[in-house]
């Protein structure tokens, strides 16, 4: 079967299932991303990159200006389908995450390929990220429904070209209209419940700071540190968390960009913004016990987890974040807010403790409770485990549930179009003085 991924940041969500494939070897798997990647091949994976030849030209209407980036990327994704197709390579099956427009006019490359999409959110006006937090209102209240409509505009164009689609959660998979909610599988992309895991031999230098399970670590993760992920309530936390909590070490992950809401107005980063706002509340909070990693090598991530006494997650009605997860695969005792995608990994003194996004109070206080109770934080942290094992576990979960997917898409009826090549094999290399390439490696991928 020849089996096309598309991704922009390819491997992105796909980075265990890509490589799967590829090791069967009825099978040739090829990716189009605009990834910068070293070598023509990953994993087994035949890497194809393209390039916008454009970008989104002034004096496009706002609302419209979203959609015109995604039909930017879709054309010039569409191009280079094109020269794959004069190659010869002809996909049974095509999967990509559709939310950067990639895919809008592969069909029309190949009609007869099975097109499965990997959903990750519709946005809603209710009951989503959409307004949620009244600290940060729209820019333009009469005119949001309009604007949320027409940034759905390209899963709207999508959902009548896709024959099955994959979303990571339940509750993401609601967001989704009907009927098309109803072709949409539910299956996580996997933790590796094996490599995280509990470790009370763990270690982790800080400089010359070296931290132990015998400290007391309190851990927050965002990939960017920003609202959307509740870092605002969290540092509004922070200082009664070191009052009341003198030994205690916070260790905060993430990046000073923004990956999902909007960047501030002043060209401040939300990070300074809020440390900028506890100094002045403040003044007297001892920061020398506050240690801001950045984003951190995988490794260190996993460390940091496996030190953490109490692991604080927050977020809006939005995706929910693989470190959340990770961090119950840990075996942390997890402070986590009470919205929607949260209900379905943490049971309220089950598998966590769930508290108010908007009351720092109540984060600070539920955090020092558990601080306070071993035998509590012990039985969270275990439940946590064992439902991240049986619910998101990568080898015995997650990755046979998503070949049984493929297997199923590539089995549906072919739609009209030419019949599929026989065999594909990539083009050798364009001749070239340049230095050879360096060895291939996984691509970074954030995920957190």
């Amino acid at each position: 079967m020849q089996i096309l991924f598309v991704h922009q940041n390819f491997p992105g969500q796909f980075k265990h299932l890509a490589p799967a494939l590829a090791a069967k070897p009825e099978h040739t798997v090829v990716a189009l991303t605009m990834r910068q990647i070293d070598s023509r091949q990953w994993q087994g994976v035949h890497i194809v990159r393209y390039t916008p030849k454009t970008g989104s030209q002034p004096g496009v209407h706002p609302w419209l200006r979203d959609f015109d980036t995604k039909v930017i990327r879709g054309e010039a994704c569409f191009r280079a389908a094109l020269q794959l197709r004069e190659q010869g390579f002809q996909p049974d099956v095509i999967i990509a995450h559709p939310g950067w427009g990639e895919s809008l006019f592969l069909k029309q490359v190949w009609p007869q390929a099975r097109l499965g999409l990997y959903c990750e959110f519709y946005y809603l006006l209710q009951g989503g990220d959409i307004g949620f937090d009244p600290e940060f209102p729209t820019r333009d209240a009469d005119g949001e429904a309009c604007r949320v409509e027409m940034r759905n505009l390209n899963n709207a164009v999508h959902m009548p070209l896709a024959d099955a689609a994959i979303s990571p959660t339940h509750w993401q998979a609601s967001t989704f209209p009907e009927p098309f909610r109803s072709r949409i599988s539910v299956i996580h992309d996997g933790i590796d419940t094996e490599l995280v895991a509990p470790d009370d031999s763990v270690a982790l230098q800080l400089g010359e700071l070296k931290l132990s399970r015998q400290d007391e670590v309190i851990t927050f993760v965002n990939r960017n540190l920003e609202p959307c992920r509740g870092y605002h309530v969290f540092m509004r936390a922070l200082p009664e968390l070191l009052r009341r909590r003198p030994h205690a070490r916070v260790l905060i992950t993430g990046g000073d960009g923004v990956s999902y809401g909007a960047a501030p107005t002043n060209g401040q980063t939300w990070k300074q913004i809020y440390i900028d706002e506890a100094h002045a509340q403040h003044p007297d909070m001892d920061w020398s016990r506050v240690h801001f990693l950045g984003q951190i090598p995988y490794a260190q991530f996993v460390a940091m987890l496996q030190l953490s006494r109490v692991h604080l997650y927050l977020t809006y009605p939005f995706v929910l974040s693989w470190s959340l997860l990770e961090a119950m695969s840990a075996g942390c005792a997890i402070v986590a807010s009470d919205t929607a995608p949260l209900r379905e990994a943490i049971r309220h003194d089950e598998t966590g403790v769930l508290v108010d996004f908007f009351d720092p109070a109540a984060l600070a206080e539920a955090t020092c409770q558990l601080l306070d109770d071993p035998a509590r934080r012990a039985r969270l942290g275990a439940a946590a485990r064992v439902f991240a094992r049986e619910n998101y576990d990568l080898k015995q979960v997650c990755l046979p549930r998503q070949m049984a997917w493929v297997e199923a898409l590539a089995a549906k009826p072919a739609g009209e179009g030419a019949a599929t090549a026989p065999g594909w094999t990539p083009p050798p290399p364009a001749q070239t003085t340049a230095p050879a390439p360096r060895p291939a490696v996984a691509p970074a991928f954030k995920r957190y």
